[in-house]
């Protein structure tokens, strides 16, 4: 689901990996749909690899967006824009034991901008990937033997 979708650095929105290249990357604005080159001195991070911070362990950011998810009926999650207030409240009714003192407003603004961007661009889909299938497929059949 969030394979291959980027934030950089600097740059506002959230992007869609296109190709690679020696030095550089080719990315697309989810919003713009223009292209453009990300180099490789810039921050790129994939949300596939971002978690948030709990009292007990880091939450990968898909499961945070499959918790908004549910609360909202797979619909839009309040503005990001919201007060400072509004959105920690939120967000504890999303994530109850996310770490406060570790996760800033500015994290929760993005958390909430980024599900609401895929949730509009209908790039949110929680089942599970094509690829774990059939290696749990595999495995039941392993066990068979």
């Amino acid at each position: 689901m969030l394979k291959g979708i980027l934030a950089i650095s600097g740059q506002q929105g959230l992007f869609k990996l296109v190709a690679e290249a020696k030095n550089n990357i080719i990315v697309e604005s989810l919003e713009t749909g223009k292209r453009m080159p990300a180099y490789s001195t810039t921050k790129i991070s994939a949300l596939e690899d971002i978690a948030i911070y709990t009292d007990t362990a880091d939450i990968p950011l898909k499961e945070v967006f499959q918790k908004i998810a549910e609360k909202e009926n797979s619909g839009p999650a309040i503005d990001h824009k919201s007060s400072a207030n509004e959105l920690k409240n939120y967000f504890a009714t999303v994530l109850p034991n996310y770490d406060r003192d570790r996760v800033y407003v500015s994290d929760i603004k993005k958390v909430i901008l980024w599900y609401n961007v895929l949730q509009e661009k209908e790039m949110l889909d929680f089942s599970e990937s094509e690829d774990e299938e059939p290696t749990q497929q595999e495995e039941k059949e392993q066990e068979k033997d």
